[in-house]
């Protein structure tokens, strides 16, 4: 039994703590006292610690006790806080959504002799580790990632809910989304060529470019088409792009009688009460994984992942808790089984690599009826 401690007591994290509370010592901690009161509450199992993350020292000298940390705090705290956990010297499964390189402290890393698995939810995560697994097997030469994970029942005008804070999924908005196109890098608009895509369980859904490439951008370079797509309800898509055109994302201040306000801000307080998951609403998580390229006897061959998950009624957990956290609980676990044990900075993409990993990641998370459904066939 190992020692763990999870940062960030949001409704990911701490159903990463109650997944690893089942055969570890689990703490968790954050700056809100009232989250962890309530995780305390309900699981006493799991040890709780109020933490400000942002406080180098006080973070180094928490996590010195502990085999492995899991960290998911919000996206803006995201990389100063993995780079104190590698200071630290110790290993770290990351699924905070930051915009710098994570990359960058891959020799940091290897200095402190610590594996560090970054980018480790669902989108990015799952999705690079079947990419990482499927490019040891044949040459690819198309790679789609559509994802999203949307409330069950639809409320007028966004019809959208988040597990996390409205600035990340803004940042979704707002960031130049790059991607692949015949070997070249692409960097169009976010919300940018939207189209009306059918799933099975759920109907129609507008698809629109997204950032979610991330690392493949430089680990794949040699797979000419990458492209990652985020789902919403149709018409989500409009009503975003018109509170983009006029200002409301904007991070510099503006002057309202005599007072400075950000734009971003503002619309974040306003969005989070719409935006606000509750615990017991029902949710789900749908992505579609597309792989083609050509196999060892030379045939072209199309490779697709489907995932359907809803809210777990039984255990009370999110779906976007169940597929983002289960796949950072399953390599946690990979690591201290010793499945996993070299050093440096790694996205998904470089642990699905291996025959072992994929299987264990795969395995853990069928456990836990997380399932991807596989359709493979020549084209």
């Amino acid at each position: 039994m190992k020692k763990i401690i999870v940062l960030g007591a949001g409704m990911v994290g701490s159903a990463m703590a109650i997944d690893l509370a089942q055969k570890h010592n689990v703490t968790i901690a954050d700056i809100d006292i009232g989250k962890l009161k309530r995780i305390k509450d309900e699981f006493p199992g799991v040890e709780i610690k109020v933490l400000d993350v942002t406080k180098e020292t006080k973070l180094k000298t928490t996590i010195s006790n502990y085999d492995i940390v899991v960290c998911a705090v919000p996206g803006f705290a995201g990389y100063k806080t993995l780079q104190y956990i590698i200071e630290a010297g110790k290993d770290v499964v990351d699924i905070s959504f930051f915009s710098e390189n994570a990359l960058e402290l891959d020799d940091l890393a290897k200095q402190q002799n610590v594996t560090a698995v970054v980018d480790c939810g669902v989108a990015p995560g799952m999705g690079n580790i079947l990419l990482g697994y499927h490019n040891e097997k044949i040459k690819i030469s198309n790679f789609l990632c559509l994802v999203g994970g949307l409330p069950k029942i639809r409320k007028w005008p966004f019809e959208y809910k988040a597990p996390f804070s409205p600035v990340d999924v803004i940042e979704e908005y707002t960031r130049p989304a790059r991607y692949i196109e015949n070997g070249k890098l692409v960097v169009k608009e976010p919300l940018s060529d939207c189209e009306f895509i059918w799933f099975d369980n759920v109907g129609t859904l507008e698809a629109f470019n997204s950032d979610g490439l991330r690392s493949l951008i430089y680990t794949m370079p040699h797979i000419p088409y990458m492209k990652e797509k985020t789902l919403r309800y149709p018409g989500h898509c409009e009503y975003i792009k018109v509170l983009k055109s006029v200002g409301f994302f904007n991070k510099e201040k503006i002057d309202i009688k005599g007072k400075q306000v950000s734009p971003l801000e503002f619309t974040s307080n306003l969005l989070f009460k719409e935006w606000k998951l509750e615990e017991e609403e029902e949710e789900f998580t749908v992505m579609r994984i597309t792989i083609e390229g050509e196999n060892k006897s030379g045939k072209n061959i199309e490779i697709i992942y489907e995932l359907y998950d809803s809210f777990d009624i039984k255990t009370g957990t999110s779906s976007m808790a169940r597929t983002t956290g289960y796949t950072a609980t399953a390599v946690a676990n990979m690591i201290l089984d010793g499945y996993f044990d070299k050093k440096g900075v790694f996205p998904p993409e470089s642990v699905g690599k291996y025959d072992r990993c994929y299987r264990y990641i795969m395995d853990y998370l069928k456990e836990r009826n997380v399932n991807y459904n596989k359709i493979e066939r020549l084209k």
